[in-house]
């Protein structure tokens, strides 16, 4: 355990950006789930178009923040638009 003030404020600090970056990734997951779950069930191109907006923004938030690479966040939504192409 932590003795030094810094120490137990560090702690504290990184319990805090943990939460925060569970939450954001489990969101994120989510928004993808839900765009696959509407491709596959066919569901109109403008309702695919505006999940996969949504969802790339929050992808692309979440590489700013360094939460995922930058080049999986690339690799993700090409995958993902050619999804909505087909």
């Amino acid at each position: 355990m932590a003795n030094l003030k810094s120490a137990k404020k560090r702690v504290r600090q990184n319990e805090k950006r943990q939460t925060k970056n569970l939450n954001r990734k489990t969101a994120l997951k989510t928004a993808v789930k839900q765009l696959m779950k509407a491709i596959e069930t066919g569901e109109p191109k403008e309702k695919l178009v505006s999940l996969f907006n949504t969802t790339q923004s929050m992808m692309m938030r979440a590489r700013g923040k360094r939460l995922i690479h930058r080049n999986a966040v690339a690799r993700k939504i090409s995958r993902l638009s050619k999804k909505i192409a087909k």
